[in-house]
């Protein structure tokens, strides 16, 4: 199915998709929240407006699929849309992705994380806003299991570079081939940067 098709006003609809933690200080009980043990667990940190999570999960109905998003209006369409094309395999978090990675999100129990296009924060002056530093990789790792994998896009160059270098100088990870998202994967940013030509930073790594 088309996850773009809007569907007539009478199809069925799942119930709520977003989890609400009933205790912001302890890891999420994620079968409960599934309502099944997830086999697999892939995270979209910064989901926007769903276009690669719901298209993913489409693909693949057998794995567990969370978005983080910070934007309530984008988790509202992106419930709605999985909601109608029926993906019973998502579920939707309003969190901090630092936070939530380093909180929320119980040890080794993620299969992949995909951040695409991180806000650069260019200035040198917000540099420290940025995602990644020793503290979010040290969460990334206890979250990971083993053989999880971090893939990552930007198109921020500067950023990516020092991004790469990060996980690179990591000695809890070995870097992979670069993740590349399919034509019905790729998210809006990544829509408009290609039509503008513009490149694309790319890497993956996993946990040893």
């Amino acid at each position: 199915m088309n996850v773009e098709t809007e569907l007539s006003p009478s199809a069925q609809c799942l119930p709520g998709l977003r989890i609400i933690p009933a205790d912001w200080t302890v890891p999420l009980d994620l079968p409960a929240a599934f309502g099944r043990a997830p086999q697999r667990l892939e995270v979209d940190l910064g989901c926007g407006k769903g276009r690669f999570l719901l298209a993913r999960a489409a693909a693949h109905p057998e794995t567990s699929f969370l978005g983080l998003d910070r934007q309530t209006r984008r988790l509202a369409k992106v419930e709605r849309k999985a909601q109608r094309a029926q993906l019973a395999n998502i579920r939707l978090l309003y969190a901090e992705g630092a936070y939530a990675v380093a909180h929320l999100l119980p040890p080794g129990s993620v299969a992949a994380y995909y951040i695409f296009f991180p806000d650069p924060w260019p200035k040198r002056r917000h540099h420290r806003r940025r995602l990644f530093d020793a503290a979010f990789l040290d969460a990334l790792d206890t979250t990971l299991m083993p053989s999880g994998c971090i893939h990552l896009a930007t198109d921020h160059l500067d950023y990516f570079a020092s991004i790469r270098h990060l996980l690179a100088g990591d000695a809890r990870l070995v870097e992979r081939e670069p993740f590349v998202t399919s034509a019905e994967e790729h998210t809006d940013f990544e829509l408009i940067f290609l039509q503008q030509n513009k490149p694309i930073g790319r890497c993956s790594f996993a946990k040893k």
